[in-house]
């Protein structure tokens, strides 16, 4: 009789903090922040997407819209890039806020954003604008295809990163329709 008193005790517990938990994230559709887990490479990361009571219950991975970085093989670019989006995302705290355009989602399932660090600076912008990696447009998720012409166009006049002289050699793109996923 007192076990089953403990276990009804128990589920009372769990049931009134799984109410907790829902109800506070329903009342805010997204959180401010999400912390970043992994950099995959220059426009990859993991997010936690969801967690309950410290505990991460959901992981995504999310990619940069408009831009296109290196491939890891591609060196040593691909490796820059990667060091240059973890060195961004570590200034912020392994914080970010996610940005959606009109597509949410590309055909891997990964969630389609701009990234912002908790400065309000744009990271997509950033990888661009240093020369980490190039405008990457794809219709329909356009809303900053401009300001992200003018960083390319800034990074190339002023040879930064894969513009310099020891710079890409192949643009992303052609490299993996040269080597392309199994």
């Amino acid at each position: 009789m007192k076990l089953s008193k403990t276990i009804s005790k128990i589920l009372i517990l769990l049931l009134t903090l799984l109410l907790i938990n829902t109800s506070t994230s329903c009342s805010s559709k997204t959180p401010d922040y999400y912390k970043v887990t992994e950099i995959h490479d220059g426009d990859t990361i993991t997010i936690i997407k969801e967690s309950f009571l410290g505990i991460f219950v959901k992981t995504e991975r999310v990619r940069l819209i408009g831009i296109d970085a290196p491939e890891l093989e591609q060196e040593p670019w691909g490796r820059r890039a990667k060091n240059y989006l973890r060195k961004l995302i570590k200034e912020s705290d392994w914080q970010i806020k996610i940005e959606l355009d009109v597509q949410h989602r590309d055909k891997y399932g990964r969630i389609l954003a701009y990234v912002w660090d908790k400065n309000g600076n744009m990271i997509n912008y950033m990888m661009i604008r240093n020369g980490y990696a190039m405008l990457y447009t794809i219709p329909p998720n356009v809303k900053y295809v401009d300001l992200f012409v003018e960083a390319q166009r800034l990074a190339r006049q002023e040879q930064k990163g894969i513009w310099g002289k020891e710079g890409l050699k192949e643009k992303p793109s052609d490299w993996r329709k040269q080597n392309p996923r199994n």
